[in-house]
């Protein structure tokens, strides 16, 4: 029981939770820690979604409309109450926190990034540096700002400038502000929709007609620090949404990988697995196991690894029962699943991460050395022979079991099947042949504006017979090194944009129709 839940049943409280500015991950601790525990959660349904994951499944999600925060709490619920940002900025928390003191119910008030500071840190510009110690700060979202009073600071962010970006640097400069002031204007700063314009006062107004809101402000020479500061908008894949054709359990290390290049993983499963029409196999080769029948076992996939766990599982079995055993991994993702489980895989392919690959390294049979001559092979039910053929010419004896079925996912949800027709994808990863035939069979075929990436040669020769035009492969066969290869394309084709002095687009950005940032 954690301190929250006990705390409500003593008595009700209210806390105001700062979540920071857009990027999920700016959320603090104590932020995390109370939305996990938190009764009662008042949210503008808008700004819930990144930060779902964070909330107390059993609690009530409710908006923020006509809410008053002491009855909720009154009955010993704990209330969080949800703000962008930081609540003591730009936010009704002093109001709130007020009403909540007269009704004598205990609050706290939980900060989170401003996006006074966090935007134009994710924009590339230090709010001070060895020459600018002052930031002013103000919020012109209610006008009537006396700019006189502010021209001169050294730094100025404006909040709330969203459609008055023209009267502000108006204002500015009929205060004495130099037109040829540098200017930042950002949007939706540190999500992977930001986007920032440099400028200055006298073009300001011009140069951002184009930008959505939020929109936050930056005036003063330390905006100059962009030019060699800007680390979020320059990442490889920024704004990139890439297709992952597979599970958000097998997704979750590559979509990781691939937010770390700025992109935006959407990940659409084109395979199910199912257990074996007839369990009696994975029942007999399991007490094989036990009884000491194999000599090796060999895992071709996770998701072979996966179902010989569940089966141990349902006879209360663990990774004990590999004792004395031999086992093999086909590469890096099936080893580490076999790591999770308690088992370090004795035999790995050296190069190529693939049956061949593992058929190069294996031992032959040694009647002198080997006491079983016998290997278990839990695999899918459409595997190929490469493995067993090459394992029987060693002298060894496979029981070639099937652990697991692999059936066509159901059809993605019809904007995702639009995205993928319409070029509303930047990239798709394909990470064997079945993804390519199972997309295509389930959503249809990607746009010719979409970057096709492709795990292996393989992969790529099935990809171009179903008429996509593959631009990346990765250099061995694993999903990081195709999401590495996605990221060193982005990078390369945003140097020659860059290089050409053309405006930098998303490849979903280049087809006919779509909206382009001038």
């Amino acid at each position: 029981m954690t301190d929250e839940t006990t705390s409500a049943a003593r008595q009700g409280r209210v806390a105001f939770v700062g979540v920071g500015p857009g990027d999920p991950e700016l959320l603090t601790l104590r932020a995390a820690r109370i939305l996990g525990a938190a009764d009662v959660i008042v949210v503008h349904e808008t700004l819930a979604p990144p930060y779902e994951p964070h909330f107390n499944p059993a609690a009530e999600v409710i908006g923020p409309a006509g809410v008053n925060l002491a009855s909720l709490a009154r009955p010993g619920k704990v209330v969080a109450r949800v703000f962008a940002g930081d609540p003591g900025v730009g936010c009704a928390v002093a109001e709130d926190a007020k009403a909540c003191a007269k009704a004598k119910i205990p609050f706290e008030i939980v900060p989170g990034v401003s996006s006074v500071i966090g935007v134009p840190g994710y924009a590339g510009i230090p709010l001070t540096d060895g020459k600018h110690r002052e930031v002013t700060i103000v919020d012109a979202q209610e006008g009537g700002i006396d700019w006189t009073a502010h021209a001169g600071a050294a730094t100025l962010v404006i909040l709330g400038v969203e459609n008055t970006i023209g009267e502000v640097a108006k204002g500015l400069m009929a205060a004495g502000r130099s037109d040829t002031t540098p200017v930042a204007v950002t949007s939706m700063g540190t999500t992977t929709e930001q986007y920032t314009v440099d400028s200055t006062l006298a073009k300001v107004a011009s140069d951002t007609k184009h930008l959505e809101s939020p929109a936050l402000l930056v005036v003063g020479d330390v905006v100059r620090w962009r030019d060699k500061l800007s680390w979020f908008e320059t990442k490889p894949l920024f704004g990139w949404r890439v297709l992952v054709p597979r599970t958000k359990e097998q997704a979750a290390s590559l979509s990781d990988q691939l937010r770390s290049y700025g992109a935006v993983p959407d990940e659409v499963p084109t395979i199910s697995v199912e257990p074996p029409r007839t369990p009696q196999q994975m029942e007999r080769a399991v007490r094989g196991l036990v009884t000491g029948r194999y000599e090796w076992v060999v895992f071709t996939s996770t998701n072979a690894v996966r179902a010989v766990r569940e089966r141990f599982e349902q006879y209360g079995l663990d990774a004990r029962a590999f004792a004395g055993l031999k086992v093999a991994a086909v590469g890096d993702q099936t080893a580490a699943a076999l790591v999770e489980f308690g088992v370090k895989p004795d035999l790995m392919p050296k190069g190529q991460q693939s049956s061949e690959g593992l058929v190069e390294v294996w031992p032959p049979y040694d009647k002198d050395l080997d006491p079983i001559n016998r290997v278990l092979l839990p695999r899918a039910d459409i595997a190929t022979e490469t493995l067993v053929a090459g394992l029987t010419e060693l002298g060894w004896e496979c029981d070639d079991v099937t652990a697991y079925r692999t059936v066509r996912a159901a059809p993605p949800p019809a904007p995702i099947r639009e995205a993928i027709k319409g070029g509303g994808f930047d990239a798709v990863l394909f990470t064997s042949s079945s993804t390519v035939r199972n997309l295509i069979g389930i959503a249809g075929k990607p746009h010719n504006v979409t970057v096709i990436a492709c795990i292996g040669p393989q992969t790529a020769r099935t990809a171009e017979e179903y008429g996509l035009r593959v631009d990346v492969m990765a250099d061995k066969p694993s999903v990081s090194a195709l999401a590495e290869a996605l990221a060193e394309y982005g990078a390369k084709r945003r140097a020659a944009q860059v290089e050409a002095g053309d405006p930098l687009r998303k490849p979903s950005e280049m087809r006919r129709g779509a909206r382009r940032r001038k």
